[in-house]
Protein backbone atom coordinates (compact mmCIF):
# COMPACT_ATOMS: atom_id res chain seq x y z
CA UNK A 1 0.00 0.00 0.00
CA UNK A 2 1.12 3.58 -0.96
CA UNK A 3 1.67 5.25 2.16
CA UNK A 4 3.27 8.60 0.14
CA UNK A 5 1.16 11.79 1.21
CA UNK A 6 1.29 15.18 -0.34
CA UNK A 7 1.67 18.09 2.45
CA UNK A 8 -0.05 21.31 2.39
CA UNK A 9 -0.91 24.61 4.43
CA UNK A 10 -3.74 26.49 4.32
CA UNK A 11 -4.85 30.09 5.93
CA UNK A 12 -8.33 29.83 7.78
CA UNK A 13 -10.35 31.01 10.12
CA UNK A 14 -6.92 33.18 11.47
CA UNK A 15 -4.80 30.31 11.52
CA UNK A 16 -2.62 28.02 9.16
CA UNK A 17 -3.39 24.55 8.92
CA UNK A 18 -1.27 21.62 8.35
CA UNK A 19 -3.15 19.04 6.16
CA UNK A 20 -2.08 15.54 4.56
CA UNK A 21 -3.60 14.90 1.11
CA UNK A 22 -3.87 12.23 -0.98
CA UNK A 23 -5.35 12.17 -4.42
CA UNK A 24 -7.00 8.93 -6.46
CA UNK A 25 -4.72 7.32 -9.14
CA UNK A 26 -7.94 7.26 -11.27
CA UNK A 27 -11.39 7.96 -11.06
CA UNK A 28 -14.12 5.96 -11.76
CA UNK A 29 -16.82 8.51 -11.81
CA UNK A 30 -16.25 10.11 -15.12
CA UNK A 31 -13.25 12.17 -16.26
CA UNK A 32 -15.05 15.45 -16.41
CA UNK A 33 -16.36 15.36 -12.50
CA UNK A 34 -13.65 15.37 -9.78
CA UNK A 35 -13.19 12.86 -7.49
CA UNK A 36 -15.61 12.87 -4.12
CA UNK A 37 -13.73 14.58 -1.02
CA UNK A 38 -13.03 12.44 2.59
CA UNK A 39 -12.44 14.64 5.29
CA UNK A 40 -10.60 12.51 8.39
CA UNK A 41 -10.51 14.24 11.92
CA UNK A 42 -8.38 12.55 13.90
CA UNK A 43 -8.49 12.85 18.26
CA UNK A 44 -6.16 12.78 21.06
CA UNK A 45 -3.21 11.97 21.30
CA UNK A 46 -3.34 11.65 17.27
CA UNK A 47 -2.08 13.77 14.01
CA UNK A 48 -3.40 13.31 10.19
CA UNK A 49 -1.25 10.32 10.45
CA UNK A 50 -3.44 8.36 12.72
CA UNK A 51 -5.14 8.01 9.29
CA UNK A 52 -2.53 6.66 7.19
CA UNK A 53 -4.02 3.70 6.67
CA UNK A 54 -7.44 4.57 5.48
CA UNK A 55 -6.46 7.53 3.55
CA UNK A 56 -4.37 5.12 1.42
CA UNK A 57 -6.91 2.56 0.91
CA UNK A 58 -9.74 4.84 -0.02
CA UNK A 59 -7.64 6.94 -2.45
CA UNK A 60 -6.85 3.83 -4.45
CA UNK A 61 -10.53 3.26 -4.54
CA UNK A 62 -11.34 6.94 -6.32
CA UNK A 63 -11.25 9.27 -3.06
CA UNK A 64 -9.79 12.19 -2.86
CA UNK A 65 -8.80 11.87 1.07
CA UNK A 66 -7.55 14.23 3.20
CA UNK A 67 -6.12 15.12 7.29
CA UNK A 68 -5.46 18.08 8.92
CA UNK A 69 -4.30 18.45 12.18
CA UNK A 70 -6.15 20.02 13.66
CA UNK A 71 -6.30 23.52 15.81
CA UNK A 72 -3.20 23.25 18.06
CA UNK A 73 -1.51 19.86 16.93
CA UNK A 74 1.32 19.24 15.03
CA UNK A 75 2.42 21.36 12.32
CA UNK A 76 -1.34 23.31 12.46
CA UNK A 77 -1.24 26.70 14.06
CA UNK A 78 -1.96 27.07 17.77
CA UNK A 79 -3.16 29.76 19.04
CA UNK A 80 -2.07 31.21 22.66
CA UNK A 81 -5.59 31.91 24.13
CA UNK A 82 -6.93 29.13 26.04
CA UNK A 83 -10.58 30.08 25.52
CA UNK A 84 -9.88 29.58 21.42
CA UNK A 85 -10.89 25.49 21.28
CA UNK A 86 -13.99 25.54 21.61
CA UNK A 87 -15.70 23.10 19.18
CA UNK A 88 -17.10 26.35 17.03
CA UNK A 89 -13.30 27.16 16.75
CA UNK A 90 -12.74 23.92 14.91
CA UNK A 91 -15.77 23.87 13.16
CA UNK A 92 -15.18 27.26 11.34
CA UNK A 93 -11.44 26.18 10.91
CA UNK A 94 -12.51 23.20 9.02
CA UNK A 95 -15.42 25.14 7.36
CA UNK A 96 -13.19 27.37 5.96
CA UNK A 97 -10.84 24.30 5.00
CA UNK A 98 -13.70 22.71 3.31
CA UNK A 99 -14.14 26.02 1.21
CA UNK A 100 -10.49 26.80 0.13
CA UNK A 101 -9.44 23.22 -0.50
CA UNK A 102 -12.64 21.71 -1.98
CA UNK A 103 -13.63 24.83 -3.54
CA UNK A 104 -17.27 26.82 -3.26
CA UNK A 105 -18.96 27.38 -0.45
CA UNK A 106 -21.77 24.49 -1.26
CA UNK A 107 -19.36 21.47 -1.47
CA UNK A 108 -20.12 18.76 0.44
CA UNK A 109 -17.77 16.15 1.59
CA UNK A 110 -17.64 13.07 2.91
CA UNK A 111 -16.59 13.20 6.83
CA UNK A 112 -14.84 10.77 9.15
CA UNK A 113 -14.04 10.89 13.19
CA UNK A 114 -12.74 9.37 15.74
CA UNK A 115 -12.60 10.42 19.69
CA UNK A 116 -12.25 14.57 19.57
CA UNK A 117 -12.34 14.22 15.60
CA UNK A 118 -15.75 12.52 16.69
CA UNK A 119 -16.86 15.02 18.88
CA UNK A 120 -16.11 17.67 16.15
CA UNK A 121 -17.40 16.07 13.52
CA UNK A 122 -21.02 15.38 15.28
CA UNK A 123 -21.17 19.55 15.85
CA UNK A 124 -19.78 20.28 12.67
CA UNK A 125 -23.12 18.02 11.07
CA UNK A 126 -25.02 19.96 13.63
CA UNK A 127 -24.16 23.42 12.90
CA UNK A 128 -23.39 23.13 8.83
CA UNK A 129 -25.45 20.14 7.52
CA UNK A 130 -25.27 21.59 4.07
CA UNK A 131 -21.49 20.87 3.88
CA UNK A 132 -21.33 17.15 4.84
CA UNK A 133 -22.83 14.46 2.28
CA UNK A 134 -22.55 11.77 4.95
CA UNK A 135 -20.36 10.61 7.91
CA UNK A 136 -18.87 7.82 9.56
CA UNK A 137 -18.19 8.11 13.01
CA UNK A 138 -15.87 6.31 15.95
CA UNK A 139 -16.06 6.11 19.53
CA UNK A 140 -17.74 9.01 20.58
CA UNK A 141 -21.82 9.22 20.75
CA UNK A 142 -23.66 11.94 19.82
CA UNK A 143 -25.35 13.56 22.72
CA UNK A 144 -27.81 15.95 22.39
CA UNK A 145 -27.40 19.25 25.42
CA UNK A 146 -28.36 18.99 28.51
CA UNK A 147 -28.69 21.32 31.38
CA UNK A 148 -28.07 18.58 33.81
CA UNK A 149 -24.95 17.06 32.41
CA UNK A 150 -22.11 19.74 32.33
CA UNK A 151 -19.45 18.06 31.18
CA UNK A 152 -16.90 18.34 33.62
CA UNK A 153 -19.20 17.93 36.99
CA UNK A 154 -20.65 14.84 34.93
CA UNK A 155 -17.27 13.16 34.91
CA UNK A 156 -16.65 14.07 38.52
CA UNK A 157 -18.97 12.24 39.72
CA UNK A 158 -18.24 9.47 37.52
CA UNK A 159 -14.82 9.26 38.23
CA UNK A 160 -13.53 11.68 40.57
CA UNK A 161 -10.87 14.16 40.72
CA UNK A 162 -8.02 11.88 39.06
CA UNK A 163 -9.77 11.25 35.97
CA UNK A 164 -7.58 12.03 33.08
CA UNK A 165 -10.08 15.20 31.53
CA UNK A 166 -10.79 16.54 35.29
CA UNK A 167 -7.00 16.70 35.59
CA UNK A 168 -6.21 18.68 32.74
CA UNK A 169 -8.46 21.30 33.74
CA UNK A 170 -5.74 23.52 35.09
CA UNK A 171 -3.95 25.43 32.93
CA UNK A 172 -0.28 24.24 33.24
CA UNK A 173 -0.38 21.90 35.91
CA UNK A 174 -0.89 17.96 33.51
CA UNK A 175 1.56 19.76 31.15
CA UNK A 176 4.23 20.17 33.70
CA UNK A 177 3.72 16.70 35.10
CA UNK A 178 3.89 15.13 31.39
CA UNK A 179 7.26 17.00 31.21
CA UNK A 180 9.01 15.41 33.83
CA UNK A 181 7.34 11.93 32.38
CA UNK A 182 9.14 12.33 28.91
CA UNK A 183 6.70 12.91 25.84
CA UNK A 184 7.41 9.69 24.70
CA UNK A 185 6.11 7.76 28.23
CA UNK A 186 2.99 10.38 27.80
CA UNK A 187 1.92 8.89 24.61
CA UNK A 188 2.83 5.43 24.75
CA UNK A 189 0.56 5.26 27.85
CA UNK A 190 -2.34 6.73 26.23
CA UNK A 191 -1.78 4.95 22.54
CA UNK A 192 -1.31 1.51 24.24
CA UNK A 193 -4.17 2.18 26.76
CA UNK A 194 -6.57 -1.47 26.41
CA UNK A 195 -8.19 -1.01 29.91
CA UNK A 196 -12.02 -0.22 28.98
CA UNK A 197 -12.18 1.30 32.60
CA UNK A 198 -11.56 4.76 32.71
CA UNK A 199 -7.83 6.90 32.61
CA UNK A 200 -6.62 7.57 35.85
CA UNK A 201 -3.99 10.01 36.68
CA UNK A 202 -3.64 10.31 39.82
CA UNK A 203 -0.93 13.27 41.60
CA UNK A 204 2.73 11.32 41.86
CA UNK A 205 1.40 8.20 39.43
CA UNK A 206 4.56 6.09 39.14
CA UNK A 207 5.15 5.12 34.97
CA UNK A 208 8.22 2.88 35.90
CA UNK A 209 6.18 -0.61 34.21
CA UNK A 210 7.47 -1.44 30.70
CA UNK A 211 5.22 -0.78 28.15
CA UNK A 212 4.67 -3.23 24.98
CA UNK A 213 3.86 -1.97 21.88
CA UNK A 214 1.05 -3.52 20.59
CA UNK A 215 1.48 -5.26 16.87
CA UNK A 216 -1.05 -1.83 14.98
CA UNK A 217 1.63 0.39 16.30
CA UNK A 218 5.35 0.02 15.28
CA UNK A 219 8.57 2.33 16.81
CA UNK A 220 8.41 4.27 13.80
CA UNK A 221 4.79 5.51 14.40
CA UNK A 222 5.78 6.38 18.13
CA UNK A 223 8.76 8.45 16.96
CA UNK A 224 7.12 10.17 14.14
CA UNK A 225 3.56 11.14 16.74
CA UNK A 226 7.01 12.58 19.17
CA UNK A 227 8.62 14.24 17.18
CA UNK A 228 5.58 16.12 16.23
CA UNK A 229 5.02 16.38 19.64
CA UNK A 230 8.17 17.06 21.45
CA UNK A 231 7.54 20.66 18.95
CA UNK A 232 4.22 21.67 19.86
CA UNK A 233 3.52 20.33 22.98
CA UNK A 234 0.58 18.90 24.70
CA UNK A 235 -1.21 22.66 25.56
CA UNK A 236 -2.93 23.21 22.55
CA UNK A 237 -4.41 19.29 22.54
CA UNK A 238 -5.21 19.55 26.22
CA UNK A 239 -7.19 23.07 25.67
CA UNK A 240 -9.64 21.01 24.08
CA UNK A 241 -10.66 19.43 27.28
CA UNK A 242 -10.31 22.68 28.99
CA UNK A 243 -12.98 24.15 26.30
CA UNK A 244 -15.71 21.63 27.60
CA UNK A 245 -17.59 23.81 29.78
CA UNK A 246 -17.54 26.35 27.66
CA UNK A 247 -18.62 24.45 24.04
CA UNK A 248 -21.46 23.27 26.39
CA UNK A 249 -22.42 26.98 27.04
CA UNK A 250 -22.17 28.18 23.89
CA UNK A 251 -24.40 25.17 22.48
CA UNK A 252 -27.04 25.75 24.56
CA UNK A 253 -29.25 27.43 21.82
CA UNK A 254 -28.98 23.99 20.05
CA UNK A 255 -30.88 22.20 22.71
CA UNK A 256 -32.93 19.33 21.38
CA UNK A 257 -31.55 19.63 17.86
CA UNK A 258 -30.78 16.97 15.57
CA UNK A 259 -27.95 15.40 13.65
CA UNK A 260 -29.68 15.13 10.19
CA UNK A 261 -26.79 13.95 7.96
CA UNK A 262 -26.56 10.53 7.32
CA UNK A 263 -24.41 8.33 9.85
CA UNK A 264 -22.54 5.14 10.29
CA UNK A 265 -21.14 4.33 13.68
CA UNK A 266 -18.89 2.44 14.42
CA UNK A 267 -17.17 1.91 18.20
CA UNK A 268 -15.18 -1.26 20.02
CA UNK A 269 -16.72 -3.45 22.60
CA UNK A 270 -12.99 -2.62 24.59
CA UNK A 271 -13.37 1.00 24.05
CA UNK A 272 -13.17 2.83 27.18
CA UNK A 273 -15.65 5.27 25.50
CA UNK A 274 -18.39 2.33 24.85
CA UNK A 275 -18.24 1.60 28.85
CA UNK A 276 -18.73 5.73 30.07
CA UNK A 277 -21.51 4.75 32.36
CA UNK A 278 -25.17 4.80 30.67
CA UNK A 279 -23.83 4.72 27.22
CA UNK A 280 -24.35 1.47 25.65
CA UNK A 281 -27.82 1.71 26.79
CA UNK A 282 -28.47 5.08 24.95
CA UNK A 283 -26.68 3.27 22.13
CA UNK A 284 -28.92 0.58 21.65
CA UNK A 285 -32.23 1.61 24.07
CA UNK A 286 -33.14 3.65 20.58
CA UNK A 287 -32.40 7.15 22.05
CA UNK A 288 -29.12 7.88 19.60
CA UNK A 289 -31.16 6.67 16.79
CA UNK A 290 -34.13 9.53 17.98
CA UNK A 291 -31.42 12.19 17.89
CA UNK A 292 -29.71 11.44 15.23
CA UNK A 293 -32.75 10.09 12.79
CA UNK A 294 -30.48 9.35 10.20
CA UNK A 295 -28.46 6.46 11.74
CA UNK A 296 -28.40 3.63 9.51
CA UNK A 297 -25.96 1.60 11.23
CA UNK A 298 -24.26 1.12 14.27
CA UNK A 299 -21.44 -1.22 14.37
CA UNK A 300 -20.20 -2.95 18.10
CA UNK A 301 -16.31 -4.64 17.36
CA UNK A 302 -15.92 -7.32 19.37
CA UNK A 303 -12.23 -7.29 21.08
CA UNK A 304 -11.08 -3.98 19.93
CA UNK A 305 -10.24 -1.16 21.58
CA UNK A 306 -10.65 2.96 21.73
CA UNK A 307 -7.78 3.02 18.48
CA UNK A 308 -9.93 0.65 16.06
CA UNK A 309 -8.88 2.47 12.82
CA UNK A 310 -5.38 1.45 13.26
CA UNK A 311 -6.55 -1.34 15.14
CA UNK A 312 -8.12 -3.03 12.18
CA UNK A 313 -7.49 -0.47 9.26
CA UNK A 314 -8.71 -2.37 6.77
CA UNK A 315 -11.80 -3.83 8.13
CA UNK A 316 -12.32 0.21 9.07
CA UNK A 317 -11.54 1.44 5.49
CA UNK A 318 -13.95 -1.24 3.92
CA UNK A 319 -16.82 -0.03 6.77
CA UNK A 320 -15.97 3.50 5.59
CA UNK A 321 -16.09 2.28 1.59
CA UNK A 322 -18.73 0.58 1.78
CA UNK A 323 -20.88 2.69 3.53
CA UNK A 324 -20.00 6.14 1.49
CA UNK A 325 -20.74 3.85 -1.89
CA UNK A 326 -24.18 3.95 -1.14
CA UNK A 327 -24.37 7.80 -1.79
Amino acid sequence: MDLTFTHRFAKVNGINIHFAEKTPSFTDNGASRPPPVILFLHGFPELWYTWRHQMAALSSLGYRTIAPDLRGYGDTEAPESADAYTSLHVVGDLIGLIDAVVGGDREKVFVVGHDWGAVIAWHLCLLRPDRVKALVNMSVVFEPWNLKRKPISMFKSFYGDDYYICRFQDYGEIEAEFAKVGTERVLLEMLTYRNPGPILLPKGKSYDDPVSLPSWLTEYDVKYYVSKYEKSGFTGPVNYYRNMDRTWEMMGAFSNAQVKVPVKFIIGDQDLTYHIPGTKKYIHDGRFKSHVPLLDEVVVLKGVGHFLHEERPDEISKHIHDYFLTF
